[in-house]
């Protein structure tokens, strides 16, 4: 009778994944301006939250998939009265942050909103801290999702610098669900060779398609599809948890891997050592919901407003307008002919500059139908050209600059012209974070007016405004602040 054979020994992990479980379980403590930033991250992406709850279109998604069902100790999703396992907590949460496309964002070979992981993170941290205090254990704290947001920043952001995964129609909430895995797995608990095994089922798992607001029948769904991206992150984590197994060499596998897929970015992986340089330098949209290739153009049409107002002009004064801006913007934003909803609407360089000239504004409601509905907007968005300007050519991809700057010139009815406004980087900018933050602190405050009584506003503030504070508030505490009380 032959012997039995002997255990196979655990095949060597591809080298990216293996990076990124060392990065992961790396415990430390981040401090200074990534700590301090991943604040401001948190409160943004809450803010953006509190203010999807206002569209019936996001709230019908929300809850219990089975009306009635009841999750003890489970995760209290903020703003609402649900309270849910993990999973199903992510996506509402993931949803509500990324509804209004109003969160931070990451300009790189293929651009990503590193905010997106922040429902997986939260969520998952508020469902164990629930629990633990239910059983008398010792509760994570605010400053374990700090943590966890920096690196899940990280992994997003670097992977993104060296791989366009739009190119072969794949969408950026494919690298929501690895970072989601990856530090819902620390936050679990896992061991390094079980968050390989949570890292690969996120590579392996299923891919969404990016359709974004380019076709005419995108519908809602980019509104959903990072809580969705996230949630699975968080699945997947806990089936490793129960003892699924992963196939850890997975994204170097030719044809049904990373290798020769239809993907081909110009080099794999990061570009750079892991750190928090992606949460050190990722833009904010502090003052008004635009693409972030339009922040900077809405923000000259601001001023030129401000400008038309001062000379007792209007738009109705307005012979022509041209927007000056980088290849990478017009490939995206520059459309002519009808829009037929707010996800059209937002993908176009004219109509919000429109807006910005007739209303001296630019929010989310701005792009729904009542609002579109002005014939004016159409009027003088039909007389905006854009035209394609070397100045900004190259500072998109320039891991210092990362400008994406632009300028707005006016021709007035009566032949003369306002000066051109140039605005190199936008307010979101890390160059620009002393103009940006009170901002920042202004739309979260915005955001928590909407949904919290006056008292439960200034509680939140008290904690959210202070990062030392808030770094030592159990995680489930600090949730329940934004919860109906």
């Amino acid at each position: 009778m032959s012997a039995a054979p002997a255990a196979s020994a655990r095949v060597a992990p591809d080298r990216m994944l293996a990076d990124i479980a060392d990065y992961v379980l790396d415990h430390t403590q981040f401090h200074g301006l990534a700590f301090e930033t991943a604040r401001l991250c948190l409160i943004d992406g809450l803010g953006c939250a509190l203010q999807a709850l206002d569209h019936p279109e996001c709230t019908k998604l929300l809850g219990p998939l089975v009306p009635g069902t009841l999750v003890p100790h489970g995760a209290r999703v903020p703003g609402t009265p649900y309270q849910l396992d993990p999973v199903s907590a992510a996506f509402d949460l993931g949803s509500m942050i990324g509804w209004l496309d109003f969160h931070d964002t990451w300009p790189a070979a293929g651009w990503c909103h590193p905010s997106d992981g922040i429902g997986a993170i939260l969520m998952t941290a508020n469902w164990l801290s629930r629990r633990a205090a239910a059983n008398g254990r010792p509760a994570p704290h605010m400053r374990d999702v700090l943590n966890a947001m920096v690196q899940a920043h990280e992994i997003q952001g670097m992977l993104a610098l060296g791989d366009s995964r739009h190119a072969g129609g794949v969408d950026r909430v494919a690298l929501v669900k690895v970072a989601s895995a990856a530090l819902v797995s620390r936050l679990l608990g896992l061991d390094r060779d079980a968050l390989l095994d949570a890292l690969s089922l996120a590579w392996l798992d299923g891919p969404a398609l990016r359709n974004g607001g380019r076709l005419g029948d995108a519908g809602a769904g980019r509104r959903w599809a990072a809580g969705d991206a996230s949630s699975r992150g968080v699945r997947l984590a806990l089936m490793v948890r129960a003892g699924e197994a992963g196939c850890a060499t997975a994204p170097g596998v030719p044809a049904r891997g990373r290798g020769d897929s239809d993907v081909e970015p110009a080099e794999f992986g990061p570009p750079r050592a892991w750190g928090s340089h992606v949460m050190e330098n990722v833009l904010f949209k502090p003052a008004f919901a635009a693409d972030l290739h339009a922040q900077t153009a809405v923000e000259a049409a601001l001023a030129l407003h401000a400008r038309l107002g001062a000379d007792g002009r209007g738009a109705c004064d307005i012979e022509r307008v041209t927007i000056h801006a980088p290849a990478a913007c017009l490939r995206r934003l520059d459309r002519q002919g009808a829009l037929h909803d707010a996800t059209q609407r937002e993908r176009c360089i004219q109509y919000m500059v429109a807006v910005a000239l007739l209303h001296g504004r630019l929010t989310p409601a701005d792009y729904a139908d009542a609002v579109a509905a002005d014939p004016r907007i159409d009027a003088l968005r039909a007389r905006i050209g854009c035209v394609e300007d070397a100045r900004f050519g190259g500072d998109r991809d320039d891991a210092q600059a990362r400008s994406m700057g632009s300028a707005v010139g006016v021709l007035l009815q009566d032949g003369s012209a306002l000066p051109e406004v140039l605005v190199e980087q936008p307010l979101g900018h890390k160059l620009r974070r002393g103009d940006g933050i009170p901002l920042l602190e202004q739309k979260f405050r915005a955001g928590l007016a909407r949904r919290c009584a006056p008292r439960q506003q200034q509680a939140i503030a008290h904690v959210s405004l202070d990062t030392a504070r808030l770094a030592q508030m159990p995680v489930h505490e600090y949730v329940d602040l934004y919860c109906p009380q």
